[in-house]
């Protein structure tokens, strides 16, 4: 079960270029009836139109700056929880060698396979399998974990370890949550979208309705608000982009299960 996000479907490149010409194309139009207005009705004046258009341009930079605060804070998010996962791997991999009856040895390396196999998920765009080969880990693990209760139902070690256990589990969980699920919702992009257009016809109407020519620092309004929305569909994609999630914690953990072998 894959999980993407509205504009998924679309590379960052892809998505930069679309906006681009989205944008020039919504300022085009605007400018195109602006002059048709001009030279059909004389009466309306460009200066209420001039201070329309800056009004909507203030409440798009306030939604724009809500939308990356909204995706660089969900970033932040992801970094924090892989981070928190790592310490109750790196706590159940400790505790595991301390298991009676010899099983420390395989649930450490079944440990191993699953920092593996997280490794993968971050590096990787097959999230489906690595998810199942991630759940299958857990499967073994618990098996083991209810064997030792069973045959050590008092032990202050195993409850310590089923404890550190159900806490990587859990973990799982609310990272596949922050990390895969928690997207940008659609209805939010189709806003953001609409209210970009609409106010950038504004901007070329005001432009054609007040006589002057199209001016180059168009081409300068075009390309920052594609950026930042370039930047936006960035932060929002765990998987691919410019900004990734780092894995230092994740290689160093590893490199810390090799090292107690």
């Amino acid at each position: 079960m894959q999980f993407y996000g509205p504009l998924d479907q679309i590379s960052l490149w892809g998505l930069l270029a679309v906006t681009v010409a989205l944008i020039f194309a919504a300022i085009e139009g605007g400018y195109r009836l602006g002059r048709f207005r001009r030279d059909r009705l004389d009466d309306e004046m460009e200066g209420p139109v001039g201070g329309i258009v800056a009004a909507t341009l203030a409440l798009l930079g306030f939604i724009l700056a809500f939308t990356f605060s909204l995706a660089a804070t969900r970033f932040q998010s992801r970094r924090e929880i892989i981070v928190e996962e790592d310490n109750a791997i790196g706590t159940c991999f400790l505790r595991a060698g301390m298991l009676p009856d010899g099983r420390g040895p395989k649930v450490r390396s079944l440990l191993r396979d699953y920092v593996d196999a997280r490794l993968e998920v971050l590096q990787s765009k097959d999230i489906d399998g690595l998810l199942k080969r991630s759940d299958e880990l857990h499967r073994q693990l618990w098996k083991e974990a209810e064997a030792a209760g069973r045959e050590h139902p008092e032990s202050i070690v195993v409850g310590l370890f089923v404890q550190s256990l159900n806490e990587t589990i859990d973990m799982h969980s609310t990272r596949i949550l922050v990390s895969i699920q928690n997207r940008l919702p659609l209805p939010l992009w189709v806003i953001l979208y609409a209210a970009t257009l609409l106010t950038m016809m504004g901007v070329g109407y005001h432009e054609g309705l007040s006589k002057s020519r199209r001016s180059p620092a168009i081409v300068v309004l075009v390309l920052v608000f594609s950026l930042i929305f370039g930047l936006i569909a960035d932060l929002d994609r765990p998987q691919e982009g410019w900004l990734k999630v780092g894995t230092g914690a994740t290689v160093d953990l590893r490199k810390m299960m090799d090292e107690l072998n």
